[in-house]
């Protein structure tokens, strides 16, 4: 039987953080944690994850993306490999301030419609974050039928763009939310599943639905 060459990659954003709580840019800041919503989201995902058998999971290394994979490697006992490439957008002097005040800059405006041409003061450009995050997807797939990758809002919508055939110019069109879910295979770059949520429903039920507009880190999800 023909070895599969495809492999199916499960990327899931970090749940809901203290800094999307409290509605500032956390970047790389690796104290921040899980809020209480968040923790409820991870648990919830690895409830929905736990019959799933992965080659590999694969994390950034910052401490909110750890926390979301504990109760499910605590269930499994899988190891997690922590990858740089899949770490947090370098938001430079951007990091740990407030989105609302953000949004007022004439580089906001910039980000939302041409993120391509964009250099945080200090950090990282959108083009360069794409290139290390789809390189490092890629390579963590070779010989592999399926792995996870827990990782960042903006990371998974340039990944998704990538396979999409979509100009980065257009990723902010893509919704990302905190826990969700989205799976790709690859090399054929068949997106199968985008932003799924349906495994938190249960939490937020009673919660009036609202897209946050700032979707710039990924955006706080639905609240």
């Amino acid at each position: 039987m023909a070895k599969n060459l495809t492999c199916e990659v499960v990327l899931v954003r970090h749940a809901h953080s203290t800094a999307n709580l409290k509605g500032v840019l956390a970047g790389r800041n690796n104290r921040i944690g899980l809020s209480p919503r968040g923790k409820t989201e991870a648990l919830a995902l690895g409830d929905r994850l736990l019959e799933t058998r992965f080659d590999a999971i694969y994390a950034s290394p910052l401490k909110r993306c750890q926390d979301t994979l504990s109760p499910l490697l605590a269930k499994t006992g899988q190891k997690v490999e922590l990858r740089e490439e899949f770490i947090e957008m370098e938001y430079g002097s951007w990091s740990g301030k407030p989105l609302r005040l953000l949004s007022k800059t004439p580089l906001w405006k910039l980000i939302q419609s041409r993120p391509s041409t964009v250099r945080f003061p200090g950090g990282e450009s959108f083009l360069e974050m794409s290139v290390r995050a789809n390189q490092a997807v890629l390579k963590a797939a070779i010989g592999k039928e399926r792995i996870a990758i827990v990782t960042h809002g903006d990371v998974i919508k340039a990944i998704v763009a990538f396979h999409l055939g979509m100009s980065l110019d257009s990723f902010q069109r893509i919704s990302i939310d905190p826990a969700s879910i989205t799976i790709l295979r690859v090399p054929t770059s068949q997106v199968t599943l985008l932003n799924s949520t349906s495994h938190l429903n249960h939490e937020n039920a009673n919660n009036k639905s609202k897209r946050d507009k700032y979707t710039l880190g990924g955006g706080q999800g639905t609240i």
